[in-house]
């Protein structure tokens, strides 16, 4: 087996119940760009992200599901 073909037989796991999701999951999950994200994080209109580090935030899944509920 060659080590491409070993990185490609490596199983996904789908996270279960709440965790932290970062900014590529969230894009996608509303549909939204990172400015518009922000736009809306700026007049309320979006849940504020949690500082996960220096230079990193993310969001509940809960929270974003809950806000997409809403819409």
């Amino acid at each position: 087996m060659t080590e491409q073909e070993k990185k490609t037989d490596i199983p996904t796991v789908e996270p279960r119940g709440d965790y932290i999701m970062r900014f590529p999951e969230v894009e996608a999950k509303v549909n939204r760009p990172r400015s518009s994200i922000y736009l809306m994080i700026s007049q309320g209109l979006f849940p504020k992200p949690l500082k996960i580090g220096a230079r990193a935030v993310g969001w509940r899944k809960s929270t974003v599901d809950a806000w997409l509920a809403s819409l």
